[in-house]
């Protein structure tokens, strides 16, 4: 299965973004980014099963980041 999901490194931690867009993922209106490294990549993990069952998934660039 492609993935549409992966991590990036950002200045405070870790970022989940789309790979088709490069926008970083959003989840509930808010940008996933300055994450730790292993809730980064269970998050990218969980949106990829989302997206792959047709699940509505948000990329908004006007996102509110973490930290």
């Amino acid at each position: 299965m492609p993935c549409r999901f992966d991590l990036r490194e950002d200045e405070t931690g870790w970022t989940v973004y789309d790979v088709f867009s490069g926008w970083p993922a959003v989840v509930k209106g808010v940008a996933q980014t300055g994450l730790d490294v292993q809730d980064a990549s269970d998050l990218a993990e969980l949106l990829d099963l989302m997206a792959a069952r047709g699940g509505r998934l948000d990329i908004d660039p006007d996102a509110v980041a973490l930290g």
